[in-house]
């Protein structure tokens, strides 16, 4: 039996971790509505909401993230990394106007 460490203890919570393509975009902000995350802006400016930045994780277009869910809806989490300032919950929040 492998021993788990505290620094593996975050991954287990997560479904999967796909693996990033060449060409994969980083989360720069959050859009929030009363306070829960709709969507996301990438590091192109992009903004998508929830189930298109899942889908397009799981192709390998977002990088530093994993897949979890919660209710039955998946969403996207940070990888854990020894720094808190790239977690999702330490970006900027987009005004939700840009969610299309």
């Amino acid at each position: 039996m492998q021993k788990k460490t505290n620094s593996s203890l975050p991954r287990l919570a997560l479904d999967s971790i796909p693996t990033p393509g060449l060409n994969a975009k980083s989360i720069t902000g959050l859009v929030k509505k009363t306070g829960k995350i709709t969507g996301y802006q990438l590091s192109n400016g992009e903004v998508l909401d929830k189930p298109q930045a899942v889908a397009l994780a799981k192709q390998g277009g977002i990088s530093g993230v994993g897949i979890a869910h919660r209710s039955g809806t998946e969403y996207l989490k940070s990888l854990p990394d020894e720094t808190e300032a790239n977690n999702l919950t330490n970006l900027p929040a987009v005004p939700p106007q840009y969610l299309m």
